[in-house]
């Protein structure tokens, strides 16, 4: 029978790090990542397979990133756990021995039981290579396409679909705005101002009731009456946790219906087993309550916490923060934390402060962008809560500053006294670099 110290299953974000992250910390130490899929799909990069990457096997996570740190990987499905012999049974018939496990099995697409969902050319959001091609083949001839859900993954869609051939693309979302999940209504608004002229409508305050057609779609009805034309419609609404293999192995369950852990990640119910991902339940930084925020930075961050604890108690998680970044039309938009609704309604009396500026010095150097940061703080406390920002790609990583002055809960006078590097074509003016302006501006209103 073969064995190893460490034995990962799912070769995703959270099980590919979790495995060199142990291999990190224990070199000694064998590391077996066991998944069903022949490539692993980046998870963030689905929606780019559909525009500017254009393929399947552009968006793949390579192989080597285990090879080279010395993790063994097997293709094949597991099909059951056995914790008393600390056995996983193989699809092949095989059966392999552990010293640990890591239970990094991802998530599931989310489909709304809407009737017509199960006609041919609706799709979710599957990340199965033949199932992505088989969904790009599709929607490169569609004329009609319905995006449901105005999250970020279906705000990417609607933005990617359109840039490797003229077609429809309308966005329903529930809410009155979308992103509006993530991020205060002012950077809403302001992305949805920019569909528009990517060629994209959006019907907000509106559901899909019903899915057109006999076998194959032709279009959807929404709550208001109104029918759209569709060719095909893709469900972007969000994922669950896929805990069917824990559930079978007796692994106790969350609020969430993801795995509990503890905050060193050990699965409650067997303390030589770990979770990690999005099949891992998730608590906030803020209130320590469980959350559903799945994200492959969490999961990323939850697996190196397993990595380091699994043969020694090194690191606690810390719960997640929740970080969001993306693109629409060009303009990135970003938020880490609390937005200022979420946080009052938490019952935090919050100050704000913002500050716009360009994110070169002087504003006249070629490609500059005007980018507005907001940041909300505690006005008892002066804590960083949260923080949003629109503007050039340079908002990617300073959302990330952002979540740095949060996870450590720095003050806004603290905040205000960042030390920042800048030159005039990678950054904001020190004199009115965003994140230490806003911070000041908080603090006065404070």
């Amino acid at each position: 029978m073969k064995s190893a110290d460490v034995v990962v299953i799912g070769g995703s974000a959270a099980g590919a790090v979790a495995a060199v992250s142990c291999r990190r910390r224990y070199e000694g130490k064998s590391v077996l990542v066991i998944r069903k899929e022949g490539q692993v799909q980046v998870p963030c990069g689905i929606p780019y397979i559909f525009g500017t990457l254009g393929s399947v096997e552009k968006n793949v996570i390579p192989d080597a990133l285990l090879q080279n740190n010395g993790v063994e990987i097997v293709k094949e499905e597991v099909l059951e756990v056995n914790r008393e012999k600390k056995t996983v049974l193989l699809s092949g018939g095989e059966s392999v021995g552990y010293d640990k496990l890591v239970m990094a099995t991802g998530s599931l697409p989310i489909t709304v039981p809407i009737p017509g969902a199960d006609k041919e050319n609706v799709f979710a959001i599957n990340k199965d290579a033949n199932y992505l091609k088989s969904m790009l083949g599709e929607i490169n001839v569609a004329q009609d396409i319905v995006i449901i859900g105005g999250g970020f993954i279906g705000v990417e869609f609607a933005d990617e679909c359109r840039k490797n051939h003229a077609c429809n693309v309308t966005i329903v979302e529930i809410l009155p705005h979308c992103l509006q999940m993530a991020m205060d209504e002012e950077f809403c608004i302001e992305a949805e101002s920019l569909l528009p002229e990517l060629g994209v409508k959006v019907c907000c305050n509106q559901r899909v009731e019903t899915i057109l057609g006999d076998r194959k779609v032709t279009g959807v009805r929404l709550s208001d009456g109104r029918e759209l034309k569709a060719d095909v419609v893709i469900m972007g609404v969000g994922a669950i946790p896929n805990i069917a293999m824990a559930a079978k192995a007796g692994l106790q369950t969350g609020k969430t219906k993801a795995i509990m852990v503890d905050r060193y990640m050990r699965t409650v119910t067997d303390q030589d087993i770990f979770a990690c991902g999005d099949c891992a339940e998730k608590v906030s930084f803020f209130s320590g309550s469980p959350s559903a925020v799945m994200l492959a930075s969490v999961a990323t961050a939850e697996a190196r916490t397993v990595g380091a604890n699994l043969f020694v108690t090194r690191q606690q998680n810390g719960g997640e923060i929740g970080v969001f970044s993306t693109m629409v039309g060009g303009r990135a938009f970003a938020c880490a934390g609390l937005t200022e609704k979420a946080a009052r309604q938490e019952g935090y009396d919050v100050v704000v402060g913002e500050a716009v500026a360009t994110d070169t010095h002087p504003g006249g150097m070629p490609g500059a962008v005007s980018t507005k940061v907001k940041l909300v703080f505690s006005r008892g406390t002066g804590i960083l809560l949260g923080g949003g920002i629109s503007g050039g790609k340079s908002a990617g990583e300073m959302i990330n500053v952002v979540s740095a002055c949060i996870q450590h809960k720095m003050t806004f006078d603290e905040v205000a006294l960042f030390q920042m590097g800048t030159h005039p074509a990678l950054t904001a003016s020190p004199i009115a670099y965003q994140i230490v302006n806003a911070a000041e501006l908080a603090a006065k209103a404070a």
